[in-house]
């Protein structure tokens, strides 16, 4: 039910606020859950592309075998693809990476590549 003001707007019944506070309430932890959300996405994403790029340069696979690696090494350790790539960044800061992880990145990379370098000398 709505009432009417003198400007000819409608309102909920109760006033102002009536029963649209909690509502209100809902939707902003629900849109601060969201934002956070989101936060956590472009930042994870920007994670998973930066270990991307190490397996081009390292690995001299194409991008999108790059991400293949990734979710391969992924899956064999059952470690979450975007742990995978923030191990793989901290092998790159400090050469530290699990044993177990280390191997199956090896033998992922081996299946995957090297590809050719454009303009580069041809592999052998």
């Amino acid at each position: 039910m709505t009432s009417h003001t003198r400007s000819g707007t409608a309102e909920p019944a109760g006033g102002p606020q009536g029963s649209a506070v909690p509502d209100d309430t809902a939707q902003i932890v629900e849109l601060q859950e969201e934002i956070g959300q989101l936060k956590e996405a472009v930042t994870s994403h920007a994670v998973v592309d930066q270990a991307i790029g190490m397996m081009v340069a390292l690995g001299r696979v194409t991008p999108d075998q790059g991400w293949a690696v990734l979710r391969d090494v992924s899956q064999h350790t059952n470690i979450k693809l975007r742990n995978v790539a923030e191990l793989i960044l901290i092998w790159g800061q400090k050469g530290d990476l699990p044993p177990d992880v280390r191997a199956t990145l090896e033998d992922t990379l081996d299946r995957y590549g090297p590809t050719q370098i454009p303009g580069g000398p041809p592999l052998r």
